[in-house]
């Protein structure tokens, strides 16, 4: 998108893409913690075994972890932000409560006294933090400009990234349930799960289809159509297979055509 609007900085990229690769690291690591911790990651749950629910890291040692990687994340929040701005202003601030928001909704999700994605809002959390201030987050710190039209790939992204979180939901229904994680699923059903997931695929493609036609410059735009196919597959499974181990690949399978329909819309706005 940066580099479209002629904005585009590869140090900015590098420690963006760091920073977001730790924290989605700390995320992962603070789900494992605090899933065993509250009994979420019980001996009935039907996914694949987490790192302290099957012993190969303490409890300690799982906390520890998240500790260091939770500063690594901050220190390359920090540098990210140096670099962009060069000096402590309002923007600095601004992005600084961003970013700590974000490391705070990385623990935040399982860990805690209340934490929010036992009560499902999960799914919001993740199109904020990994669509809309991720992608305009990212953009802005390239661009120190902010078009509009940047919230429709933004949103797109999030809610890609909401349904790997829906996916993986809907294979924990029946474990989340009776460990008292109230996931969407949980709450609307198998069935209605399963449309809330057409719906996040579908609204994904309208809102860049839409952005790729008010921004049209070239016939390479369209080239993220060519992963149309990965998600009518993946919505298929979701419906068709009702049990976990059936659906635990296209977990996976989600999750990576998410990232080449993000790489392949990238690859299309440079090529314009």
């Amino acid at each position: 998108m940066a580099a479209f609007y002629h904005k585009f900085n590869f140090g900015i990229f590098l420690l963006s893409s760091a920073t977001t690769l730790l924290l989605q690291i700390l995320s992962n690591l603070a789900n494992d913690y605090g899933d065993f911790k509250s009994g979420v990651d019980h001996v009935k749950r039907e996914g694949p075994k987490r790192a302290v629910q099957e012993g190969s890291i303490s409890m300690r040692d799982m906390l520890t972890g998240i500790i260091v990687v939770a500063i690594m994340t901050f220190i390359s929040g920090m540098w990210l932000l140096s670099l962009s701005f060069h000096s402590f202003n309002f923007n600095f601030v601004l992005f600084l409560v961003l970013g700590l928001a974000a490391i705070a909704a990385a623990l935040k999700y399982t860990m805690g006294k209340s934490p929010y994605g036992y009560k499902g809002l999960g799914d919001i959390f993740v199109l904020i933090f990994f669509g809309l201030i991720a992608v305009s987050g990212s953009f802005y710190l390239h661009a120190k400009m902010f078009p509009c039209q940047i919230l429709m790939p933004s949103a797109s992204f999030g809610l890609l990234s909401t349904g790997v979180l829906n996916v993986n939901n809907i294979r924990d229904i029946k474990s989340d349930k009776e460990a008292g994680k109230y996931s969407i699923p949980v709450r609307i059903g198998r069935k209605n799960a399963v449309v809330y997931h057409w719906g996040l695929m579908a609204m994904a493609f309208l809102l860049i289809l839409i952005f790729t036609i008010l921004n049209f410059r070239s016939w390479w735009q369209f080239l993220f159509l060519l992963t149309t196919p990965l998600f009518i597959r993946n919505c298929v499974a979701v419906y068709r297979y009702d049990n976990a181990k059936e659906l635990d690949p296209y977990l996976k399978q989600l999750a990576i055509s998410s990232s080449l329909f993000t790489l392949f819309f990238g690859v299309g706005l440079i090529l314009s």
